[in-house]
């Protein structure tokens, strides 16, 4: 273990091999941490969460028991996020068979408050173990703690907080990380912050807690800054009426500790460039990556700086996290984006290069990084969501917050996260008035529509549909109103709709009008029928899934949901890649399901022996899939289809394919 992640070591010894079955209260969900639940299945444990009775008792009963009648030597760990054990629904046959335990934060850290420590999550434990060992503190209360964790995790001692730059550089190491600070440590440091009379002009309760609004915060002031810059002797126009967040209008950007994150949020895309006059003036500064190009050139350059950063954060291939895989998802769909974008033409040709073998790169890691890590994401908790299944648990605490509260899915079957790129630059484009708060999830492997999708609108993994259905969409709507009946909603108040994505808004204006309706998940198929289409490669892709989003459809729909009231969250059931044939299997080949990436077997037998056809296909276990449903996957970058062919398709395991977007769009409060 590395340093800080001891408290692992201690959790891993409550689990020594051959105890079969073990029953653990864990309410701080501590072994459901991913690298405790990797290191748990490689040392052969099955971990079952028990969360709804049913559903648990069909997973016990066919896995547990199933290892243990076939002679397999699997301890099996029951989870409970119950503080006691035999309460709420937990069958009182699992508790009686097994060794009894329970975990929690006040063992780890007893000198810390644990509702501080529980604000944290499991990613935030590693700093916090190392910061105890080194600084042994005594025992603190809640307010300590908190001073505690800010130093300590955060690196801010709101102390030291005094000038704008100090501020600035706080929050950005806060935000740019991708962790954004826990309510209850940030409205603390809100207080302190004010407390005499400093930044009492910032809308600090916005800027520290909102991971979006801090963006969108800066967003609007660099064009003053700009302005700044290209009209230095000008007195700055008050241009407080113009701006969506109160605040100053100037801010220090071009200071030391600020100015070191500027260029890579533009180049992420977590700041977008303006169209500015101080253009020319700004170009070959580190202020240049916020201005919009203005030939292919400077794209080409941009695309060149881009691909170093990206290089740089490439996320390992065993000890990465999947919050690192998704974080970097992001930047790898901006890289991409802006490669299809660009002309690869003179000065684009040594980023284009570059830009192939840190692909290569990025492939291979992230197909080492799955083999080791995808098969305990479906055992994490949906809090915040990391599979597409977990999205639906997502609207359904919205919905629980307010019995006025309404909520709507809008799956865009096929959209990769560099398209969404695209299309969000089109949204923007066509509304500026709306505002997105960005995030991804991963899609369920192989990421076909009948597996991914089905698993969206179900609320729960492949391994639970009905027999038959994880061939087809046709139960879609059935699991979908299954989900939210178990969630406390009529049928009349829940609606689904697909084929979506061009022409008459009629239908769904009917659905969603009717006062009893309060959630709806509706498929928008447009970008999968370009894909299946596609004769052009990803570039084609592109500029048909641009010319698309250019177009009224996608813009009214969102408009029509907001305008009733709902609460919209955008993803997919998965991306997509180019690809090159690499020949169809023999004829003899006897596959479940053919897909242009992904072949499906009924058995490891049958698996195995089409895999003899491809040496380099990858052999996909079952993960959280019906134990007769085994994927092959073509090798690399191809495809099963004519040798040579080139083509967009989906069903592998690619970053592109399994990693797509979950979005919330929304209205400024200003629009």
């Amino acid at each position: 273990m590395k340093d800080g992640e001891g408290w692992r070591d201690r959790i891993l010894q409550e689990f020594p091999p051959a105890t079969r079955l073990t029953v653990v209260s864990d309410p701080d969900g501590l072994i459901l941490d991913e690298v405790v639940l990797a290191e748990l299945r490689r040392r052969y444990f099955e971990v079952l969460v028990f969360e709804e009775p049913v559903a648990f008792r069909y997973a016990y009963e066919s896995r547990a028991r199933g290892y243990w009648e076939d002679g397999k030597a699997v301890d099996v760990v029951v989870v409970s996020r119950l503080d006691k054990l035999g309460t709420e629904g937990l069958p009182y046959d699992v508790i009686e068979s097994g060794r009894q335990l329970s975990l929690g934060l006040h063992a780890l850290f007893p000198t810390l408050s644990r509702t501080v420590v529980a604000t944290l999550g499991p990613a935030r434990l590693d700093e916090l173990y190392g910061a105890v060992e080194r600084e042994r503190p005594s025992v603190l209360g809640d307010r300590e703690t908190i001073d505690f964790v800010l130093r300590h995790i955060f690196g801010v001692a709101a102390e030291t907080v005094l000038e704008p730059p100090d501020l600035l550089r706080v929050l950005l190491r806060i935000h740019h990380g991708g962790q954004s600070i826990p309510p209850l440590l940030g409205r603390h440091l809100v207080q302190v912050l004010q407390q005499e009379n400093r930044f009492l002009d910032w809308p600090l309760a916005t800027i520290v807690l909102d991971h979006e609004a801090f963006f969108a915060f800066l967003q609007e002031r660099w064009p003053l800054f700009l302005n700044g810059v290209c009209k230095p002797k000008a007195a700055p126009a008050s241009r407080d009426g113009d701006l969506a967040y109160p605040g100053p209008a100037e801010l220090p950007f071009e200071h030391d500790d600020v100015r070191v994150y500027i260029d890579n949020l533009f180049l992420e895309g977590f700041l977008r460039p303006v169209a500015h006059e101080a253009a020319d003036s700004v170009a070959g500064t580190w202020m240049s990556a916020g201005v919009q190009a203005a030939s292919e050139t400077t794209d080409a350059q941009r695309l060149k700086q881009l691909v170093k950063s990206a290089t740089n954060i490439v996320p390992g291939q065993e000890d990465g996290r999947y919050g690192d895989w998704l974080r970097f998802a992001r930047t790898w769909a901006e890289v991409t984006a802006l490669d299809m974008a660009t002309d690869n033409e003179g000065t684009a040709t040594a980023a284009e290069s570059s830009l192939l073998e840190l692909r290569s790169r990025v492939d291979d890691a992230f197909a080492e990084w799955l083999g080791h890590r995808y098969a305990s994401l479906a055992t994490l908790p949906p809090v915040p969501p990391v599979m597409l299944h977990h999205v639906p648990h997502l609207l359904s605490r919205h919905l629980d917050a307010t019995p006025d509260h309404k909520a709507a899915l809008l799956v865009m079957d096929g959209l990769s996260m560099d398209q969404w790129v695209v299309v969000r630059e089109e949204l923007a484009r066509r509304q500026p008035g709306y505002s997105f708060r960005e995030d991804a999830v991963f899609a369920w492997i192989p990421t076909l529509t009948s597996v991914s999708r089905q698993a969206i609108f179900a609320g729960r993994s492949p391994f639970y549909f009905p027999s038959g259905s994880i061939q087809s969409t046709g139960r879609e709507p059935k699991l979908w109103r299954r989900f939210w009946a178990g969630h406390g909603l009529a049928d009349h108040a829940v609606v689904y709709e697909k084929k979506l994505g061009s022409g008459s808004l009629d239908s769904v204006a009917d659905l969603i009008s009717h006062p009893r309706v309060r959630v709806a998940g509706l498929v928008v198929d447009t970008v999968d029928k370009i894909m299946h289409g596609m004769e052009l490669g990803a570039r084609g892709m592109h500029g048909q899934v641009r010319q698309w989003a250019q177009e009224p459809y996608l813009a009214a729909l969102l408009d029509l949901l907001l305008e009733n009231g709902f609460a919209v969250w955008l993803t997919s059931d998965h991306g997509n890649v180019e690809a090159t044939g690499c020949r169809r299997p023999s004829a003899g080949d006897v596959a479940e399901l053919r897909g242009k990436r992904v072949h499906v077997y009924s058995s490891a037998s049958l698996q195995r022996r089409a895999a003899k056809e491809f040496p380099d296909a990858w052999h996909w276990p079952s993960t959280g899939l019906p134990p007769d449903y085994l994927p092959l996957f073509a090798p690399g970058r191809s495809a099963f289809v004519r040798e040579g062919k080139r083509i967009v398709g989906h069903g592998g395991a690619s970053l592109e394919e399994v990693v797509v977007p979950l979005v919330q769009v929304a209205r400024r409060a200003d629009a």
